[in-house]
C-alpha cells in the first residue's frame, strides 16, 4: 500500500511540476506559486470535510507549518539557482540532495532496507538526477554560489518529506493546511518585497490552479502512504517524481528524449520494482 500511494504521490507531484512550468511562460513564478498554493486550500477544506478528524496535536501543526516553511524556501532557492542558467547543473543537484536527505534521517532514526530495498534505492536516485538533467545543448557553468543554492533547495524539498513523515497518524489532512498557512506567506513576502508581479493571465489561470492543486493532492499521498511504510523507502519513490515530468515534456511539448533521460526512468522502474519485491 505504501509503495503504491507514494507512486501516486510521485506522479502527481511530476504532473503538477508540467503544469507549474507551463504556467511559469506566461507569469512569474512567483504569481504562479501563491496563485496555485491558494487555490489548493479549496481542496485542503475538502479533504478535511470528507476525512474529518478532530484538530491535531499542536505537534502535528508545527510539523506541517515547518514543511510549509521549508517548501516555501525551496521553491525560492531553487527559482534562484535556475536563474543562473546553469539547469545541467542545478536541477540535478537539487533533485538528488531532495532524494537523499529522507534517506539519510531514515537511517538515523533506525530505519534498516533489506539488500534488494537498498540497491532499489540507489538506483533510484541516480535515476533521479539522469531524469532530472537538461535536455539543452546549451551549458552554462555553474558558479559555487549558484551550487550551494542548488543543494539548499534540494535539502528544503528534502525536510518536507521528512517533516511531514513525523505528523502523527490521526492527524488527518490538517498537516497540509498548516503547510499552506506558512508557505504562502513565506514566497508572498519575498515576491512582495523584490516586487515581483502577481497576476496571472486568464489563459494560464487553469494550469496555475492545477499545479497547486495536484501539489497539494501529492503531499496529500505522501502522508498517507509514510503511515503505511518507512521514511526511505516511501520518500525515494515519491522522489521519482522527475520522471512524469519528462514523459509529458515529452509528448505533449515534443521535447527531446536524451539517452540519460531513457536511462533514468528505465532505472526508475527497475528501482520500484526492487523495492516493491523487498516490501513483498
Amino acid at each position: 500500500m505504501a509503495i503504491l500511494l507514494a507512486s501516486f504521490s510521485a506522479l502527481f507531484y511530476g504532473v503538477a511540476d508540467y503544469c507549474g512550468g507551463r504556467a511559469t511562460r506566461h507569469a512569474t513564478s512567483a504569481a504562479v506559486t501563491v496563485r496555485g498554493q491558494l487555490a489548493s486550500v479549496v481542496l485542503i477544506a475538502i479533504l478535511l470535510l470528507a476525512d474529518w478528524e478532530a484538530a491535531p496535536a499542536a505537534s502535528d501543526w508545527g510539523w506541517g507549518l515547518l514543511a510549509g516553511f521549508a517548501g516555501g524556501a525551496g521553491l525560492l532557492a531553487f527559482y534562484r539557482a535556475m536563474a543562473s542558467g546553469a539547469m545541467t547543473v542545478t536541477a540535478p543537484i537539487s533533485a538528488v540532495v531532495g532524494a537523499v536527505v529522507p534517506v539519510v534521517f531514515g537511517f538515523v532514526q533506525g530505519e534498516r532496507p533489506g539488500v534488494l530495498a537498498m540497491i532499489g534505492i540507489a538506483i533510484a536516485v541516480t535515476s533521479v538526477a539522469l531524469v532530472s538533467s537538461s535536455t539543452s545543448a546549451r551549458h552554462v557553468d555553474a558558479s559555487w554560489r549558484m551550487i550551494l543554492m542548488a543543494m539548499a533547495s534540494g535539502t528544503c524539498f528534502g525536510l518536507i518529506f521528512v517533516l511531514l513523515s513525523h505528523t502523527s497518524d490521526d492527524a488527518g489532512m490538517w498537516p497540509l493546511l498548516g503547510m499552506r498557512l506558512s508557505s504562502i506567506p513565506t514566497v508572498l513576502i519575498v515576491a512582495l518585497v523584490a516586487r515581483k508581479s502577481l497576476a496571472v493571465p486568464r489563459s494560464a489561470l487553469a494550469i496555475t490552479i492545477a499545479s497547486g492543486v495536484l501539489d497539494t493532492l501529492s503531499n496529500g499521498l505522501y502522508l498517507l502512504a509514510t503511515r503505511h511504510g518507512m521514511l526511505i523507502i516511501v520518500a525515494v519513490v515519491t522522489a521519482l517524481y522527475p520522471v512524469s515530468t519528462v514523459m509529458l515534456a515529452t509528448s505533449l511539448d515534443e521535447e527531446r528524449v536524451s539517452r540519460s533521460h531513457l536511462v533514468g526512468m528505465v532505472g526508475a522502474g527497475v528501482a520500484l520494482v526492487l523495492v516493491s519485491l523487498a516490501r513483498a
